[in-house]
């Protein structure tokens, strides 16, 4: 992996200009920022303090644990509120979890992390992401339930997206640990994609379209209603 080891101190300098206005940061992206290495680099702690510092505001996305060693930062930014912290739960089941997301939290590790922040009262919500059709799109109902019992507020869902090289990737991965899905996987997703695996045009690249799209939506829609998910506006 490449390590930004000078992100602290560039966030500082870009913070300090006196044109910066405040705004929403995502501490999110194409690598989760509690990979394991965090917890030696401690790059995303030296971050948040930043942040911290000049009560900017930022949201988090993780599938790891080690969040909540960060709990004390995020307990002096929460009552504003300027933080917020979501967990990406894609599957209760720890073996798939394992082969699907290798180096990240088992799942209930990650909703224990949903619990400690809950409890350190640090507005928390999980992320059904990637919604997989075919793989973990009928677990959706069971992770909100269990979501809601751990203290999440909020749930949002992003469906499987394979821009670029990623699709073969993806591809690799079914012909080696789910040969016997893959078919179920790949014609589903071609049905919310209009016949591609990829769809880049804004709007639908993270939903979907179609009938199937609008069950997806229905149905992540009713479990959020049933289990008082996303009462409070985001």
């Amino acid at each position: 992996i490449f390590v930004k080891e000078k992100a602290p101190d560039l966030l500082q300098s870009e913070l300090s200009n006196p044109r910066w206005k405040p705004e929403v940061i995502a501490i999110i992206g194409v690598t989760d920022a509690y990979q394991p290495v965090e917890r030696k680099l401690k790059i995303t702690r030296r971050c948040l303090e930043v942040l911290r510092d000049f009560r900017n505001p930022f949201v988090i996305i993780t599938k790891n644990f080690c969040v909540v060693r960060d709990i004390d930062i995020l307990k002096d930014l929460a009552p504003i509120p300027a933080c917020r912290v979501y967990l990406s739960i894609t599957s209760l089941d720890a073996d798939l979890c394992g082969v699907l997301e290798p180096r990240t939290s088992r799942p209930a590790r990650r909703l224990q992390a949903v619990a400690e922040l809950s409890k350190a009262g640090i507005p928390v919500g999980v992320m059904v992401a990637p919604l997989i059709p075919g793989l973990n799109d009928h677990e959706v109902p069971e992770i909100l339930k269990r979501a809601c019992e751990a203290g999440a507020q909020w749930a949002g869902s992003v469906l499987l997206r394979l821009p670029g090289s990623v699709k073969d990737l993806f591809l690799g991965w079914l012909d080696k640990n789910l040969p016997e899905r893959k078919n179920k996987v790949l014609n589903r997703l071609r049905e919310l994609r209009g016949g591609k695996l990829s769809d880049s045009q804004f709007g639908s690249r993270m939903k979907g379209r179609g009938e199937w799209a609008k069950t997806y939506a229905q149905m992540f829609r009713q479990n959020c209603e049933k289990y008082g998910l996303n009462k409070q506006q985001i």
